[in-house]
């Protein structure tokens, strides 16, 4: 029994340290970066298509408040509530004071500047596929804005969800950061899967999640619920989706749907978001969503 005993506490640290070592935080080498300058005009267009300010403004902020990422606002979800950061390049309490390497690994990596795992809540499985020099021109932006000394909250997360190492098995499963949308497509819907899944990522609102909060991504676009399941998400797919092109477009950069309503609550952001776009870039999400795979 001894014996038995000991084989069996022996198997519990090697699982134990597998553990550790497989839920620790990765970064990707960021060497390129350091070779490419920043064109701010250029990061506002990634600024606008990513949707930062619609998260990471002040709630209800409007005209050139949006533009203060002071953070603050709170998203319920299963899981307790997140609140976002503040991103300003106020240097205490925003981003000021981080390096090109820094925001590279929190943005596309999931990784704070302590090293630690972020929540999903920032959605970096979708950034992880940002263009480095998207990357590097989002910062120059974000670094002209004003700044605010704001101070950050904290999340407000359930045990065992506040154990952050955990979230190193939550990438493990659900972190892939390879593209939905694959095959033979022309440079349009190209362009259009990249603003779709790594810059506006639709499928964070519009995919329905499993039990522990993953994307299923068999199901992509095809209606979801947030804020703690109080809102309904729609399928944007061609299984529910009939709009033609012109009407999605129209949506898209005016709120304005077919049957004479308009959008509202967090889809009006993005409305507002894709207002900024140039034209050719909201009709590439369109051609783009018209060719993700129908789901009924």
């Amino acid at each position: 029994m001894g014996r038995i005993l000991r084989v069996l506490v022996a198997l519990a640290i090697i699982a134990g340290a597998a553990g550790w070592y497989l839920t620790a935080p990765v970064t990707r080498p960021t060497a390129d970066l350091a070779a490419l300058t920043g064109d701010k005009t250029h990061g506002e267009t990634i600024f606008w298509a990513s949707g930062c300010a619609s998260c990471h403004m002040a709630a209800g902020a409007k005209g050139a408040d949006q533009l203060v990422l002071a953070g603050g606002q709170a998203f319920p979800t299963a899981f307790g509530t997140f609140y976002a950061p503040n991103i300003s390049p106020d240097p205490a309490q925003g981003i000021g004071g981080w390096s090109i390497d820094t925001f590279s690994h929190a943005i596309r990596d999931g990784v704070t500047p302590e090293g630690e795992h972020e929540y999903p809540a920032m959605p970096y499985v979708a950034y992880s596929k940002m263009d480095s020099q998207d990357l590097v021109d989002l910062k120059a932006f974000l670094d002209s804005l004003p700044a605010s000394a704001t101070v950050n909250k904290d999340h407000d997360v359930h045990f065992p969800f506040n154990i952050r190492r955990s979230l190193g098995g939550w990438k493990l499963l659900f972190g892939g950061s390879g593209y939905v949308l694959t095959g033979e497509m022309t440079d349009q819907v190209k362009r259009g899967r990249y603003i779709a899944e790594a810059l506006a990522h639709c499928g964070e609102c519009h995919t329905p999640r499993n039990a522990l909060g993953g994307l299923n991504r068999a199901a992509w676009l095809s209606g979801s619920v947030i804020d703690d399941g109080k809102a309904k998400v729609p399928n944007i797919t061609s299984g529910k989706l009939d709009w033609s092109d012109k009407d999605i477009f129209t949506y898209l950069t005016t709120g304005a749907t077919p049957d004479f309503d308009f959008a509202g609550g967090a889809m009006a952001h993005v409305v507002d978001n894709m207002g900024h776009l140039p034209e050719s870039d909201v009709q590439a999400v369109v051609a783009y969503l018209k060719a993700v795979p129908a789901v009924k």
